[in-house]
């Protein structure tokens, strides 16, 4: 039996909202007034198939509801659900998904506040102390403690959103009470977000090869982009053909940088084999994992050369659309993509025959709305589908059957602006960096007790302790976070592991996407342990019992250890273990495999309890 909204109806803006992004409802079947214009539609019904072909458009549907009116009523829910043929159960769930949506009356402006690892060891309880004292109820503002918002180099951090048309957004980074509480009254009066090359400390140093426009080119012109070697590979590309290209790609031994570390030629290759069509190009910007912020930073500040990558990527492997799912709380990077997007567009860069070869690709960005587990592929294609963000079983794998059940290559964005590198100075010379199993340039996302934190290049082989010198790492270290919550925390005197995949596996540990966060000894592991143990129950889907429950032992019995020593202590971490044992061995996804990684580095390596 399905779930009924019951009498509430859409007001007149949420209507307006929903028809902005869908056009004017053609009959009384989708919402429309029923007069004698339309006295026809009691005759037939109209949609059907059509209308149901469009359930992907229920996520940005449910955006342009909340942008406009700051939560989703019952009202508006039931018309977007009319307008689509969704089945109202179906988007509740949906839309209770997500976390920056809210079902129930909330104020028009949400500040959220970070308090995931680098926040937290930065100051956050204070700010949030702080900030919730200054904006209580009646104040108009709405105070969300949040999960990493992707701005650690900034630590502490706030966001702003104010609902309206248009939406406004305000960035407090490194934020203090003062800023956030203006962020969250006044963001038409916040100060300006700083430029993305303040990320990069090695901005302008020569031998820089991901980074090296970041700072260097107007990140909104096109005609910098190009007078600085913008679409010399896509160029290439044409040259070398499909095939050649994939060759290319494969002989430069590029493996996937989201943490995988999949064979990126591998999977193109397998993607471009299916007889199966149209083949589908999927770009993954929802960079959720605590401590990751390279994908955000590359968006801001050198957006032409994602586009000009996924425009290879798709060319390759015979993809005519292409989706950006892009992180809800990256603002600015979705201004600047829009504009890449609609610039390259209007220049034949992108549409029906781009550069004058025939061939035909575009682009479309999908917001996502604040779900770590969407980082996960198969649930990234689902929540792009219109369904809610559970990952798939595989096989069959998104090769086969990924985004609306068709051949699908998936990459994130540091993968895919590697692919330019590769066509310009050619295979052998990318390989030719980093070390045989490990080649190219790596991003590090650097954040917490170092001078220089943001995003730093270096290529595979470098090891932790170089990283940290460049970082500048302070006195007093006591661990280091390799990989993010889901990663492994190493001790201050393993600061020769080789930073390759498979350096860090043989050192017990993890590179993950690349993220390096240091902790001195002001700060406290137990309760850092803790916030990562609450954030891997937060993000769960739920799906599996192994993850679902799992999570929420683990931090209960964290909780329990902060109070307890001595043999209590002992069976709690018993208890973890074997938690722990069955996340990773049964659970569905990579969440669950992972939730346990970071707890165990820190008992194994550190002495957390003892």
């Amino acid at each position: 039996m399905d779930l009924h909204i019951g009498d509430s109806k859409p007001t007149d803006e949420e209507k307006a909202a929903v028809d902005a992004l869908l056009g004017p409802p053609e009959s009384s079947w989708e919402g429309a007034a029923r007069d004698e214009m339309r006295a026809a539609d009691l005759r037939w019904a109209r949609g059907g198939r059509e209308a149901r072909d469009r359930r992907d458009l229920l996520l940005p549907g449910l955006h342009a509801i909340n942008d406009r009116v700051g939560w989703i009523s019952g009202g508006a829910l039931d018309y977007l659900c009319r307008r689509l043929t969704v089945p109202p159960a179906e988007a509740y769930g949906v839309a209770t998904f997500y976390a920056m949506f809210s079902v129930r009356p909330r104020p028009a402006t949400v500040l959220h506040v970070c308090t995931d690892l680098a926040c937290a060891a930065s100051g956050a309880a204070e700010l949030c102390a702080g900030v919730e004292a200054r904006l209580g109820p009646g104040s108009g503002v709405s105070v969300q403690r949040s999960p990493c918002l992707g701005l650690c180099e900034r630590a502490p951090a706030a966001l702003a959103i104010k609902a309206g048309d248009p939406v406004r957004t305000a960035v407090a980074a490194p934020a203090t009470v003062g800023s956030a509480v203006l962020a969250g009254s006044a963001p038409d009066s916040a100060d300006e977000e700083p430029p993305a090359v303040t990320a990069v400390p090695q901005a302008g140093q020569d031998g820089l090869v991901l980074l090296t426009r970041v700072g260097v080119v107007d990140p909104t012109s096109l005609d910098d982009y190009r007078a600085h070697g913008g679409y010399t590979a896509l160029r290439r590309a044409f040259e070398l053909g499909p095939a050649g290209v994939i060759r290319e790609v494969t002989d430069s031994g590029l493996v996937g940088r989201g943490g995988a570390a999949f064979p990126t030629g591998r999977k193109w290759q397998a993607t471009a084999a299916q007889p199966d069509h149209p083949h589908y190009l999927v770009c993954n910007a929802d960079e959720s994992e605590p401590g990751t912020f390279k994908d955000r930073v590359l968006m801001e500040g050198d957006p032409f050369a994602l586009v000009e990558a996924m425009t290879i990527a798709a060319y390759a492997t015979g993809a005519h659309q292409g989706h950006l799912y892009l992180r809800g709380e990256y603002p600015r990077a979705l201004r600047r993509m829009e504009h890449a997007i609609t610039q390259a567009r209007a220049r034949g860069l992108l549409g029906d025959d781009v550069l004058g070869q025939g061939y035909a690709f575009d682009i479309e960005i999908r917001r996502g709305a604040g779900a770590y587990i969407c980082g996960e592929e198969t649930a990234l294609f689902n929540s792009i589908e219109g369904y809610r963000g559970e990952p798939r079983s595989k096989p069959p794998f998104p090769v086969e059957k990924g985004l609306f059940g068709k051949p699908t290559v998936e990459n994130n964005v540091e993968t895919l602006v590697n692919v330019l590198p590769i066509l310009t100075m050619g295979a052998p010379a990318y390989a030719a960096i980093g070390t045989g199993r490990s080649t190219g340039p790596k991003l590090f996302c650097v954040s917490g007790a170092v001078d220089r934190p943001g995003v730093h290049e270096l290529p595979f082989g470098a090891t932790l302790g170089e990283l940290l010198e460049q970082a500048g790492v302070r006195q007093g270290l006591r661990a280091v976070l390799l990989g993010g919550a889901a990663g492994g925390f190493v001790r201050p005197d393993e600061r020769d592991i080789p930073l390759t995949f498979e350096g860090t596996r043989e050192a017990g540990t993890t590179l993950g996407s690349g993220v390096v966060m240091a902790f001195d000894d002001t700060v406290p592991l137990p309760r850092l342990l803790l916030r990562i143990a609450e954030f891997f129950r937060d993000e769960s889907c739920g799906q599996c019992v192994p993850c679902r429950v799992g999570t929420v032992r683990q931090e209960e019995a964290l909780h329990r250890i902060a109070e307890r020593t001595g043999a209590a202590a002992a069976d709690d971490i018993a208890l973890l273990r074997d938690v722990g044992r069955a996340m990773r061995d049964a659970s569905i996804c990579g969440l669950g495999q992972t939730a346990w990684n970071a707890v165990e580095s820190a008992i194994d390596r550190l002495g957390a309890y003892e």
